[in-house]
């Protein structure tokens, strides 16, 4: 017998072995509990069952057969916990809400959303286990805390037993996933074209289901477990009150343009003169497609729709039922994706959605993906959240150098004409920059972008030597001088957004540090103070970065050279390593890295 089988033969012969019947063996499988399983249904008592099991494990000696087949059943059982008892640990916890749980409609809702998923697209989630399957790793949380703040973070998924790396943590039928194509499939496809926009496609569908079908929706179970926009509370939905304490922040600006985005986006395809409500009354009627609820689609979409990567069509946003209740971790490296159905040798042409896990998961520890890498301002505009601990986190900084031609000195007195202004110009343009860009700086580093901008920006005629800008390599630092120039107009960018902010970086902390006046807050103002002192931190530790840079490099001092017309750069005092030439640089390119100094 092959050791891994675990199957009808392995089942049949370790009934024949231990002499008793299908309903019994039934009592044998992961997680089901066995003793307490067999003890209910009165055939055994519990303590001679486990001691009949313990003294054939220990006769069989790790040889192999139905034996082991056995052992692995108890291993994957983890806890010999009877059905049901999972649940009431979690109700001890306090992951069932509050009165553990009496009363809670989230509850319900949860039972309901399991029933459909098992019903109509066969998913296993059962807490025992079948022929052949464990039962489910995971189960559904009504609340769950942020372990550093201790701020809600809504449901979430717990491992219901031990987990390893590796392990299978579910698989949802894409038929049972909202898409484009079955928002067209349920719209109507004159109503929504084949060209139409992933995301407003299925923000209508969002709408249809939840506000016009109502219970009558095939979807209404997974429906009744999305949250409300108050639960979720991206910025993009704050009222102005509470985007007052992001002041300084660059999430405000994003804010702002994204809610206006929003609204053109649905004045175009249904509120305006021209749109569905006005086209198509019956399948878009206006008391239902409001724009609140286009609000609520959309924070629906962007805190929990997942992109496909691997669909026989290619990639293809999807709104996937309770593949999306699991939260996020920068640290984690588990990303929902899709593949093809059926086992390693039978495909059934159908495709469904997947997830492994990155890592083992004690029993109660709840289950994390990552959403991808993403800031906090990220986060908390689109998911409505912002981590203390995240390596992603960024602060966008504004570097703006207007060229000074001719017409802008004339304008401003005391500007001197940059004989190589209009030559910068064509230059971004040629590459498709403006003179304004955002840049994000991180705690430790900051966009090789960047650098590559400010490098053009502050090239002179001296650096040149009558070179065309074209000629230079600017990721690589052009003269001392230049790139000493680069560096300190950095420092000012962050400068200025320091300047931005109303309150200092200590003001936030003492918010916080009092936790009396801090819980007076509301939760979006609370979020907002953490995340700007967040910002301002960050800002912090960039800015002496540059400072340790600028001494390291020698560029603290006065007479630093030119290039001199010179493309190939130059080596600075602490730079790792030597600068490549341009024909080295070529040879890399073709696979050959060969060093000719």
């Amino acid at each position: 017998m092959v050791r891994s089988t675990i199957g009808p033969i392995a089942t049949a012969l370790s009934m024949l072995q231990w002499n008793i019947s299908p309903s019994m063996a039934f009592s044998f499988a992961p997680n089901a509990g066995i003793t307490n399983k067999l003890h209910q249904q009165n055939y055994l008592s519990s303590n001679s069952l486990d001691r009949k099991i313990r003294t054939k494990l220990f006769m069989a000696g790790g040889e192999g057969g139905e034996d082991e087949w056995v052992k692995a059943l108890l291993e994957a059982g983890g806890s010999n916990q009877s059905p049901g008892q999972f649940e009431e640990d979690m109700k001890m916890k306090g992951l069932l809400g509050p009165n553990r749980g009496k009363g809670n409609p989230k509850l319900s809702a949860n039972s309901r959303l399991i029933q459909w998923l098992e019903t109509e697209g066969g998913v296993y989630l059962s807490e025992a286990s079948s022929w052949g399957e464990a039962p489910h790793p995971m189960a559904i949380s009504t609340e769950t805390k942020d372990e550093i703040t201790n701020e809600s973070s809504g449901r979430g998924l717990l491992a219901r037993r031990s987990i390893n790396d590796g392990d299978e943590l579910l698989k949802i039928p894409l038929n049972l996933c909202i898409t484009r194509k079955s928002a067209r499939d349920a719209l109507g496809r004159d109503a929504l074209p084949d060209g139409i926009n992933e995301y407003l496609a299925i923000a209508c569908q969002l709408i249809h289901e939840k506000y016009v079908l109502g219970e009558k929706s095939f979807y209404a179970p997974y429906m009744g477990v999305l949250p409300e926009v108050e639960e979720v509370n991206p910025t993009f939905t704050w009222k102005d009150e509470d985007l007052a304490f992001l002041e300084g922040s660059p999430v405000v600006a994003a804010t702002r343009s994204l809610q206006m985005k929003l609204r053109r986006e649905y004045d175009a395809l249904l509120g305006g003169e021209d749109g569905l409500i006005a086209k198509l009354p019956d399948r878009f009627p206006k008391e239902h497609f409001t724009f609140e609820n286009w609000e609520w689609a959309f924070t629906m979409l962007f805190s929990r729709a997942i992109r496909l990567r691997n669909l026989r069509v290619g990639e293809r946003l999807a709104m996937v039922p309770y593949a999306d209740l699991i939260n996020h971790s920068a640290f984690s490296q588990a990303f929902i994706d899709a593949r093809e159905s059926g086992d390693w040798l039978f495909k059934n042409g159908e495709e469904e959605v997947i997830l492994y896990a990155d890592r083992g998961y004690r029993q109660m520890e709840q289950i994390y993906i990552s959403y991808g890498q993403k800031s906090n301002a990220e986060l908390l505009l689109l998911y409505g959240f912002a981590l203390e601990r995240n390596p992603y986190n960024s602060v966008d900084v504004t570097v703006s150098i207007a060229p000074r031609t001719a017409e802008v000195a004339a304008a401003n007195e005391g500007v001197e004409v940059d004989p190589l202004a209009q030559e910068k110009i064509d230059f971004l343009e040629s590459v498709g920059r403006d003179q304004t860009v955002d840049f994000p700086c991180y705690a430790d580093r900051y966009p090789v972008e960047m650098l590559e901008y400010l490098r053009l920006m502050m090239m002179t005629p001296e650096d040149t030597r009558g070179k065309p800008l074209s000629d230079f390599d600017y990721s690589r630092t052009i003269s001392p001088a230049n790139e000493a120039a680069v560096l300190q107009s950095v420092v000012e960018a962050v400068n200025y957004q320091f300047s931005l902010y109303p309150q200092s970086e200590e003001d936030d902390a003492n918010i916080i540090k009092d936790k009396a006046l801090f819980r007076l807050l509301s939760y979006n103002q609370r979020m907002a103070v953490r995340h700007r002192r967040n910002e301002k931190r960050l800002l912090k530790r960039t800015l002496v970065a540059l400072e340790k840079q600028i001494r390291n490099k020698g560029l603290d001092v006065d007479g630093l050279k030119r290039a001199e017309g010179s493309t190939l750069g130059d080596v600075l005092r602490g730079d790792a390593g030597k600068q490549k030439t341009a024909l080295e640089d070529r040879l890399e390119k073709m696979g050959l890295p060969v060093d000719i100094r």
